[in-house]
């Protein structure tokens, strides 16, 4: 971690309460602020919490929200729900980590995208769905439109 990261690590620490039910919050904020989770942040997370670093990461590795890499500046998620892998998600995933270089899961070298795939985004008539960061819904796509989205986004 950065001195800076550092400093924001105990600015966040010191304006929780060194109790266990913090322990979600504080991963919250920290998340929020580094963009992730950093391991060199866990044992703080832990002395703080009074919880051991193993639980620490057990609540990190077990909710979604969490991550632990650093995650691109654009997240995009392909919908894998029954309607959109009907419709050709696999296909549009497969064209999408050609295009960017990466599998899912991962994140560019440059840091601009990470690609993940996920259960479902509840637009089924849209199928198959893209998202960009959370908020960004793009449907209908086949896996050259898929790619269209990315250089449109830019």
């Amino acid at each position: 971690m950065s001195e800076e990261q550092l400093a924001r690590l105990r600015e966040i620490l010191a304006a929780h309460e060194g109790k266990r039910g913090s322990l979600i919050p504080i991963l919250q904020d920290v998340q929020s602020a580094l963009g992730y989770l950093p391991e060199a942040a866990m044992p703080h997370i832990a002395r703080h919490t009074g919880v051991s670093a193993g639980q620490v990461y057990g609540v990190a590795g077990f909710f979604a929200q969490f991550h632990l890499k650093p995650r691109g500046r654009k997240v995009v998620s392909v919908c894998k729900g029954t309607a959109c892998h009907v419709q050709g998600a696999t296909r549009v995933m497969e064209r999408l980590e050609e295009h960017l270089g990466i599998k899912e899961g991962e994140t560019t070298p440059d840091g601009e995208y990470t690609l993940e795939s996920v259960a479902c985004v509840g637009c089924c008539a849209l199928a198959p769905c893209v998202v960009v960061n959370n908020d960004d819904v793009h449907g209908r796509l086949d896996p050259h439109a898929a790619v269209a989205v990315l250089a449109k986004d830019k």
